[in-house]
């Protein structure tokens, strides 16, 4: 058998590389075809690589941590651990990328050599993106000056935003920001500077764990957020009775016909959607002074793992849905979140995110909006209350079940009149359930 190169597999269409985290095969180990071999990282999703051929796993090509583009080739299987001669490491990931230039003479620097194999950096173990290293390339950015800028993405690595925003301080300045052997404290926001973290002092009553993978990512993703959209949250109260008993009465019929148990999450999803297509401007996203109107109506749920940690699968076109639709991707997704079974597509491309805090029994939440969408809306718990009721024959008081409704919302682009108008307009959908429709 000839030596067949593992490459680094497409896993989305805008999924351009990936983070190995794990060799779960040794050189010189059996792998047999379709055996998984390591694990990677998008974004949230972790997914395993299986082998494309049966062999012998000749040479790791590169090692836990790094980043690899899309298509490149990660590892070599052959007959046996001989088939390893000089030219299978003929492109080793150390020496692909051309050494920095030291940074005592950053005048003399290269440009940054796009790669089309690997995605490390040269100096410090940092590595960058192919996107950031052609805008490198484009702007003249030498390899020490990129060393320089600091990284606000997961585990310090940088970002398109970052190289932006760096290009922009150097351009403001007339090239005073210019490479220098240590960033300044005052070219990038006081938040990612390490040594302005206060020293913590622990003893034996205190236990540290240390955060995986997708909670720093989490915890970025919401720092963010927060950093770059003003949030508002408006607060509406929702008399939910005849939704609440329509799915009492179908739910065993539909389970029985469709093999799947609907919850409230579909019926919630089909209420925004109708409130989007009344209100536009909710289902949009900011590029800089760009207000970017989606025709598409993308719902993202967010959904707890077992872990603790948080995933949000995306449900595309959701408005061309019908209910038993809706109720078997909201079940697809969920289950295969909680298998980790998502692919990286699942989890992007969302232009509106529903959270439902009623599952952990909260009435209500403010929600972090997911960037680069503009609203998020959380559903609390259905609870029975005593509330008026309103008849020809004038007020009565009755038992109701009511939930309250929360939308935050970027006050850059959505205004408290949008805002509420559109929360409002969700309430009004689930309020106005017809309890005779047909399920199917």
């Amino acid at each position: 058998m000839s030596q067949v190169e593992l490459k680094m597999p497409k896993m989305g269409e805008s999924v351009a590389e990936a983070t190995i985290i794990k060799w779960l095969k040794n050189e010189g180990d059996r792998v047999e075809q379709d055996e998984p071999v390591l694990e990677i990282a998008t974004d949230k999703v972790d997914s395993e690589v299986p082998s494309t051929a049966a062999g012998i796993l000749v040479k790791h090509l590169f090692k836990e941590g790094d980043v690899v583009a899309v298509g490149a080739a990660i590892a070599i299987i052959g007959e046996s651990a001989s088939d390893a001669p000089a030219k299978v490491v003929a492109a080793p990931p150390a020496k692909a990328e051309p050494v920095a230039t030291p940074k005592t003479e950053p005048s003399v620097a290269k440009p940054i050599q796009h790669s089309t194999t690997l995605t490390a950096a040269s100096v410090g173990n940092r590595f960058y993106s192919p996107l950031v290293k052609t805008i490198a390339q484009q702007e003249n950015i030498s390899s020490a000056e990129l060393d320089t800028i600091i990284g606000t993405g997961a585990e310090g690595r940088v970002t398109k935003k970052d190289v932006l925003q760096y290009l922009q301080n150097r351009n403001d300045s007339n090239g005073k920001v210019a490479a220098s052997p240590a960033p300044a404290p005052t070219t990038a926001p006081s938040q990612s500077q390490p040594a302005a973290k206060p020293a913590v002092s622990v003893d034996g009553d205190v236990e540290i764990i240390e955060m995986d993978r997708m909670r720093k990512l989490i915890a970025d993703h919401m720092v963010m957020s927060k950093h770059t959209s003003p949030h508002v949250t408006s607060f509406v109260e929702a008399d939910v009775t005849n939704m609440v008993m329509w799915r009492n009465k179908i739910k065993n019929d539909f389970e029985k016909r469709e093999k799947e148990k609907i919850t409230f999450t579909p019926l919630f999803i089909e209420a925004v959607v109708r409130a989007i297509k009344d209100f536009p401007m909710i289902n949009c996203s900011l590029d800089g002074t760009r207000i970017l109107v989606k025709k598409n109506i993308n719902i993202g749920m967010a959904t707890a793992l077992p872990s603790g940690n948080l995933i949000v699968p995306v449900i595309k076109n959701a408005d061309r849905m019908n209910l038993v639709g809706l109720t078997k991707s909201v079940n697809d997704l969920s289950n295969r979140a909680r298998k980790n079974k998502l692919s990286p597509d699942e989890i992007q491309g969302g232009t509106f995110t529903l959270t439902n805090v009623g599952t952990f029994g909260n009435v209500m939440g403010t929600p972090i909006i997911n960037q680069p969408q503009v609203a998020i809306l959380a559903t609390g718990a259905i609870r029975k209350k005593p509330a008026v009721i309103e008849t020809e024959f004038g007020d009565t008081i009755g038992i109701r079940h009511m939930m309250f409704l929360s939308l935050s919302y970027d006050h850059r682009i959505v205004d408290g009149s949008l805002g509420g108008s559109f929360v409002r307009r969700v309430a009004d959908y689930l309020e106005q359930f017809d309890i005779n429709r047909n399920a199917f």
